[in-house]
This record gives structure tokens, C-alpha cells and sequence, in this order.
């Protein structure tokens, strides 16, 4: 028979998938927003930010309340406790779409400072990751897990690279510098969601093989 904790955590489950793809879908229509310059569509990521934060909210509830109702084992409250930590990171890669978007309607105002490449493969990148990871989390898989945090590097390569190049742009002419600040930020927003899709997949090690792995040393 099966437990009602059981169903439970199928819900949870659900739910932290469906967090994950409001929060995925937010990061790209920021960046698509800014790359096809629509301030509309920013606008759109940032009054879709309560979508997440009432998802946030639901799920904490549900872990506090399956925690006091079913007195779950051990593994299962590790599970809880996983879950509540990965709903905390969803959430904050919800507030990089609103960041990224905000950024983006300033950036609006002026003509654009250079072709945007870098950034939109950067959004990629840090899509990808944020989907593989919760893969992982469904699937129990720490090897995916494992594999999530090895790309993470790619992502703050990219980010130094942006930095680089802008910073040759503000250094060249100041009234560049307004726009190329505000393009460094979108990047940094965008390194940030690759670091809570780390976190996320150093919570699925340590949820399915009770290893801490920290540091991105995701080869042991």
C-alpha cells in the first residue's frame, strides 16, 4: 500500500518541476526581451514574478506540513529538507528573470551598444543547466547532477569574457558606460541562475548519496 508520504512527495515533485519552468521560461523571455528590444514583454517577466513567489510559498508549506502530519523516516525528511532548499533556489532564479528584465528596460531607453551574442548564449547555457538539474532531482540521478556542475565553468568563462569586452567599450567612450554597466549586470544575473542550477544539482548528490560536494568538485 502506498504511503500517504509517498504522495506527498509526488506532489512536491510536481510542483518544484512546474517551479522550475516558470522560472526557466522567465529567464528567457528577459533575455529574449532585451535581445528583440520589447519592453512589453520585460514587463511581462516582471508581474509574472508572483506566479513563483505563490509557488515558493505553497511548496515550504507543504514540506512544514508533511513534516509535522506524517513524522516521515530518515530519508524522507532529507528529502524535505532537499526540497525546500531547491524551492529557495527556484525562487531566486525568478528574481534574476525580474532582475535581468529591469536591466533591460533601461537598457531600452538608449540605442544598443553592440550586437548581443554572448548574453543570449549565456541564457543558454544557464537554461540548460537549471533543466538538467531538476532532470536530476526527478530522475535521482547524481551522475547528471555531476554533470550540471562541471558546465557551470562555462558559464563564468563567459561572464569574464562580457566583463572584458564591455570594459574596453566604457575605457574607449564614456557615454558608453551607462549601457555596458547595465550589460555587465544582465551577465552577472545570468551567472548567478547557473549558481543556484549548481546548487540545485549539489542537493541532488547529496539527497540520493548523502555526499556534500562544494566548490564544484563535481568529479569525486
Amino acid at each position: 500500500m502506498e504511503r500517504h508520504v509517498d504522495l506527498e512527495l509526488s506532489r512536491l515533485k510536481e510542483e518544484l518541476v512546474r517551479m522550475a519552468g516558470l522560472a526557466e521560461a522567465a529567464i528567457g523571455l528577459a533575455v529574449k526581451a532585451l535581445v528583440s528590444r520589447d519592453t512589453e514583454m520585460a514587463r511581462q517577466v516582471i508581474a509574472s514574478d508572483d506566479a513563483i513567489n505563490a509557488l515558493e510559498i505553497e511548496v515550504d508549506e507543504r514540506c512544514l506540513r508533511t513534516m509535522a502530519l506524517y513524522q516521515p523516516e530518515a530519508k524522507d525528511l532529507r528529502f524535505l529538507a532537499m526540497a525546500m532548499k531547491i524551492n529557495n533556489d527556484l525562487e531566486r532564479i525568478g528574481d534574476q528573470a525580474v532582475n535581468i528584465a529591469e536591466r533591460s528596460c533601461e537598457l531600452l531607453k538608449e540605442p544598443p551598444l553592440k550586437p548581443l551574442i554572448d548574453i543570449p548564449r549565456m541564457a543558454q547555457l544557464a537554461q540548460q543547466m537549471l533543466k538538467d538539474s531538476l532532470d536530476a532531482f526527478v530522475q535521482g540521478d547524481p551522475d547528471s547532477a555531476r554533470a550540471v556542475c562541471r558546465r557551470d565553468d562555462e558559464v563564468d568563462n563567459l561572464d569574464d569574457q562580457i566583463f572584458r569586452e564591455l570594459l574596453t567599450y566604457m575605457l574607449q567612450d564614456s557615454k558608453a558606460i551607462t549601457r555596458a554597466i547595465n550589460l555587465i549586470l544582465v551577465s552577472r544575473h545570468l551567472e548567478r541562475v547557473a549558481d543556484h542550477a549548481t546548487n540545485i544539482a549539489e542537493n541532488v548528490i547529496y539527497l540520493v548519496q548523502g555526499k556534500t560536494i562544494k566548490h564544484h568538485v563535481a568529479g569525486e
